[in-house]
Order: structure tokens, then sequence, then C-alpha cells
């Protein structure tokens, strides 16, 4: 009985990750990139790093592979090595509740997450077009 309902959460978890995504807006998601991420992230093909890794293809890209970053926290390392990619799900995650993924990350300190899944869905269609 535990792992029927185990299943039914993940499955109803999935669908709102999908409908989220099916109406995910880029142009919306640009938009909040900038208000939420851009103080730390860049994107697009003249991205350089800063205080946190440039996003460009970050989306199928393996964690911590920014040859260039320094800033990495070693769990981010060892995910990365163990080959760990950025999947919309995974981004999700991570912009959701960055402590939840990885609690001393330096992006966990400083970022509280974004709650709101739409907002979520338009921030990774952004990425997507970058």
């Amino acid at each position: 009985m535990r792992k029927a309902f185990t299943v039914s959460i993940c499955l109803a978890a999935t669908a709102l990750l999908t409908q989220a995504a099916l109406a995910a807006d880029a142009e919306k998601g640009k938009a909040a990139f900038t208000a939420k991420c851009a103080l730390c992230h860049q994107v697009g093909d003249a991205a350089q790093n800063g205080v946190g890794p440039q996003l460009k293809g970050i989306a199928g890209r393996k964690a911590a592979s920014v040859a260039d970053f320094p800033g990495y926290s070693a769990k981010m390392k060892e995910l990365g090595a163990g080959g760990f990619t950025w999947t919309d799900e995974h981004i999700d995650k991570w912009i959701a509740d960055p402590k939840a993924m990885i609690p001393d990350s330096p992006m966990a300190l400083a970022f509280p997450g974004i709650p709101d899944a739409n907002e979520r869905a338009d921030i990774i269609a952004y990425l997507k077009t970058q």
C-alpha cells in the first residue's frame, strides 16, 4: 500500500511538472531570470562566469562542467563526476530549493529558491533558448 501511495505521488508530481513545462513562456522566463538569476549567472553567446558559472547550454550539460569556473562545491563536483546532467527536472529541483539538494553549496547559502512552479518552468524554457 505504501509503495502504491509513493508511486501515485510521483505520478502526480510528474504530471504537474509536465503541465507547467507545456505552459512555459520563455519571454516570461527571461524576465524572471533577469530579476532573480542574472546577478550571479550569465547566458548567451558572450556569457562569462560570475559569482556562479555561466549557464549557456545548461540544458543537458553535466553538472560542474564549466572548466574555468572555480566555485563549484565538492558535492556539485561529485554529482558531475557521477554523470549527473541538468535535465528539466534537475534544473527545476535545483532552482526550487538548492538547499534541499546541496545544503552547503554557495547557491544554497545565498539563494532561497523559487517556490512558484510556473515561474521555474518559464526560466527553464528561457534557459533552453540559450
